[in-house]
Formats: C-alpha cells, structure tokens, sequence
C-alpha cells in the first residue's frame, strides 16, 4: 500500500503501486519516498529466479540475448554487463531541450513503482539506488525528443537510467548541472550524496527502460492541473455571462442532467448558476429584455465545458488502469515464467491525451469568442469598445485578445492527435508505435494556453463587470461570487482606466489561475463548486 503523511510529505512504495496523489506529491512537492520492507523482499525473491535463468544454458530473452532485433544472438556472461551498459548508453539518445523537473520526477517515480510490483526482476539496489536519487533531490536532464511511445518510453527513461549508473547528465537539488562538457560528473554528484553508482546485471537494462512512465506521468499531471482549470473555467464563464447581460435561467438543473444525462455538462450549469446568484446585474433584466437567447458561448457553456470534464473523467479512469499496471519486457509472471509481451505499447494513454487535447482546445475556443463578444460595442450591450476609457485614444483590452486567439490558434495545432502517426523503428521489429510521448508533450503545452485564455477571459469579464457598474452609477453589481473573485483579482490587476502597461497584469492574473486563487475566491461565497 502507499501512503501520504502529514509534512513533509512521505510516499511508500509497496508491492501493490501508488495514487494520482503519490505521482503528483513526488513529481512536484518532493515528497520523499520509501521503500516498504514486503516490496524489498519481493523484489529480492523474484531476482533470485531471474540470476537462476541467467546461469542456465537455455537462452531468455532481454536476460542473456540481445534486444529488439538483435534479440536473436546469445550473450556470454564475461559480456552481460557490457551488454546493460551499452544497453543504456547508446538508448540515452534524446535531443532538444530538457523537459521540466516535475517531468522527470514523475517518470523516475513511476519506473520505482513498477520496479517495487517484483515483476521486472531488478535486485533491490536498482530499486533503492532510483528512490535515493529521486530523495537526494538529483533530476537527470530528460531531451524533449527520443520517445515512440512504443518499447516504452525508451530514451527519456535510459537518460535517467544512465544517471543511476553514474553518467549522463544531471541536475542537482541546486540546479547545478553536472555530465556537460566542463561540468563535474554526475558520480561525484551522486558521491556527494552519499550514492554508490549501480552495475547492472542481467535484465536490469530493460527493467530500467521499458515503460509508459513519461507519457503516463504527464497525463496524471495534466488530468490534476485540467481539474482545476475546468472550475475555473466555469466561473469566468459566469463571469462573462454577468457582464454582458446574459441571463442565467439556462442553467437551472431541470435543463440538465433530467432533460440530457450527462454528469459533466450537469456539474458546470450549477457551477454557473451558483456563480451568478444574487447578481444584481443578472436580476435587472429578467424583466423588459428584448432578447430571446444568448449566443452559443455563453448559453452553451456547460455543454461544452461539461463535455471537457466527461473526458477528463475518461481520461482519469484510463489513467487508473495504467498507474495500476506492471509494464515491462519480457516481465517475469507469479508462477515465475519470463515472458516476452507488448504491454509497452503506448496506445491507451496516447489516446486519451489526444482525446484531452483536443477538448481543451475547444474549452479555450469558447472562451475567447465570450472575450471577443465583450470587447465589440455591437455585441457588448452598452460597453464601451475594447472596454477602453476613451476609445480611440485609448485600445482597453484589443491586443489581450489578440494575445488569447493566439493561444487558441496554438491549441488548435495541438488538437491534431499525434496517436495516427506511427513511424516504423528497429529494422521494423518495432514497425507499429503510439507516439505517446509527443502526444503528453502536446497536452502540456494546451493545458498551460488554456490556463493562460482564462486569465484573459477574467480580465476582460472583471474589467467589463467594473464598467456596468460604474456606469449604472453604482446600481448594477455582481453577485457575491463574482464580487469576491474580482476582489481577489484586484490585488494583483488594477481595474477600468487609462491604457497602461498590460503584459505584467495578464502575467499575475495567469499566476492567480494557477494558483487556484479564483476558485477559492468563488467558493468563500457560494460553497464548494465541482
């Protein structure tokens, strides 16, 4: 079993693996991690089975063999530890950028919790010498490019293989680079942690590499970041509503869930609903109002955005089959036979990173036609153009859209599934792969847009909000949620007035989002939102 304690966060490995939670407290809050004492004895059992296999004069696959499509010749045992090391040397072959920390955090973590099921065949300093790593602080430079999501995440997890083995390139708790030309090595980075570089036996190359722990760490990652975003984008929906005088009678539970069963699209309309109570601007014209329906961005809102949560939802449960899995080649059974498989393939979590992708796309596209709508005096219901204090002299919020469609044409290039461009590799062994990892890349960089839209969408809704009231003269004022939210927004974002600086304002108002500032807000007023 896995737990988390109080601070500082501790997360044990056992034998039967680790929650979201656990990925995301190592990954990104450095919880340290332990080794439950069932789990060292199990992986020590099952490497007593696999150094018998070793010795016997029967060729085993990925034990005394080569790999891929060299799997056919047999090794000697003078030339077995040559094997692992050129094994993650010359598969440490990735280039580009690094990837993040949190990243590389994650997939070192879940490569531990796969190595802790006894099913790979690793000796237990494998096991304890990636754990310490991961503890010491020490992150080893992942190359954006290198992964296939197929024979699993091959390069990013051989790069940080490499670095247990006391090679490669590495990051210290500090930042300090270390394995670059110039640089210390990354064995004195380990030495001065007290952390005794691995040899590699046999099988343990493999055991290292042959898992979809990249593309899984970051789905996790994403599907943590969207839940919050997707409450979020529920309130600054309201929001917009709010300032151009939409009504809120579209979202009353009786049009949802009774009428069109879908639990997400029900969540968001309450969230909504929730969100406009007791507004003032909503309540003055409910009566006298020539308007028969809202345009499709705001009347549509929880339809669109409840159908991201659905795939959230869908997203979360594929996620949970793979954070439960045991993912390796040839991976070693109960009853102790070594068996060859395909379960490195990438092809359920690279789906549902695209399927995610794909949705955040559009929950970004909703919301900046909402922001666009507000900004056109022909469609704002009495706003002042851009919402600028003297239009013509001044652009309000013209070029932050501009900004936003920028972001949502980004996520729309994002939204083309990476998961269909399967590129044959290995001497076409491996002539069919998931593309998972681009994939996952993909997804970070919608998730981080999307976030980035909704900062813009609340500063054009709070400013546009501020505006109905001052030009009501103090009368039309939002309600408890939207005031309390704008509250908060102010603390980092001026309100109406001249034009000024802007850049610096949508940076702090994208930090407030991330932080989960605007939800916290919301909710002090109206209770908790879903």
């Amino acid at each position: 079993m896995t737990a988390i304690t109080h601070e500082p966060l501790t997360v044990t490995l056992g034998a039967s693996g680790v929650t979201p939670e656990d990925v995301v407290a190592v990954a990104r809050h450095d919880a340290e991690v332990t080794v439950s004492q069932e789990a060292l004895d199990t992986v020590a059992k099952v490497r007593a089975h696999i150094d018998e296999l070793a010795h016997s004069e029967v060729p085993a696959y990925g034990i005394s063999t080569g790999f891929g499509a060299l799997a056919n010749r047999h090794i000697p045992n003078e030339l077995r530890t040559q094997l692992q090391k050129s094994l993650i040397r010359s598969h440490a072959a990735g280039m580009g950028p690094a990837v993040e920390r949190e990243v590389v955090r994650g997939i070192m973590f879940l490569r531990a919790k796969t190595l802790a099921s006894g099913r790979t065949g690793v000796r237990p300093v494998v096991l304890q010498t990636m754990v310490d790593v991961l503890n010491a602080g020490i992150t080893p430079v992942v190359r954006e490019f290198g992964s296939l999501g197929c024979s699993g995440d091959l390069a990013p997890l051989s790069h940080c293989a490499l670095v247990l083995m006391g090679e490669g390139e590495a990051a210290g708790p500090d930042g300090e680079l270390y394995g670059g030309a110039g640089q210390p090595t990354v064995a004195e980075l380990l030495a001065a942690h007290g952390i005794e570089p691995v040899t590699l036996a046999e099988k343990e190359g493999l055991a290292l590499v042959n898992g979809t722990e990249g593309m899984l760490g970051m789905l996790l990652m994403a599907i943590a970041d969207l839940r919050q975003l997707l409450t979020t984008a529920d309130i600054t929906a309201a929001l917009s509503v709010e300032a151009l005088l939409g009504t809120d009678q579209v979202f009353l539970p009786e049009l949802h869930a009774a009428l069109r069963p879908h639990p997400g699209q029900a969540a968001s309309a309450d969230n909504m609903l929730r969100v406009l109570s007791d507004s003032a601007i909503v309540a003055s014209h409910r009566v006298g109002d020539s308007r028969v329906q809202d345009a499709y961005s705001l009347r549509c809102a929880p339809q669109v955005a409840g159908a991201v949560r659905d795939t959230v939802d869908h997203a979360e449960l594929v996620a949970s089959r793979e954070l439960a899995a045991a993912i390796d080649n040839p991976v070693v059974l109960p009853d102790g036979r070594v068996s060859s498989n395909g379960n490195f393939h990438g092809a359920p979590v690279a789906y549902v990173l695209d399927y995610l992708a794909i949705a955040v796309a559009d929950l970004s596209s909703i919301a900046e036609r909402r922001t666009d709508r507000m900004l056109d005096p022909a469609r704002s219901h009495g706003l002042p153009a851009f919402l600028a204090a003297d239009p013509g002299v001044d652009s309000g919020l013209m070029i932050a859209q501009y900004t936003q469609a920028g972001l949502v044409s980004d996520n729309k290039r994002l939204a083309v599934p990476a998961s269909v461009d399967s590129i044959p590799s290995s001497a076409m062994q491996e002539d069919h792969v998931s593309m998972g990892w681009h994939a996952a890349r993909k997804l970070r960089k919608a998730v981080e847009n999307l976030r980035r839209v909704l900062a813009i969408e609340l500063v054009t809704s709070a400013r546009a909000i501020d505006m109905r009231t001052q030009l009501s003269g103090g009368q039309l004022t939002p309600g408890p949620a939207g005031a309390a939210v704008l509250e908060t927004l102010r603390t980092v974002v001026g309100g109406p007035g001249t034009d000024r600086f802007l850049s610096p304002e949508l940076e702090a108002a994208d930090r407030l989002v991330a932080s989960g500032a605007v939800r916290t807000a919301a909710e002090s007023a109206v209770g908790n939102l879903a």
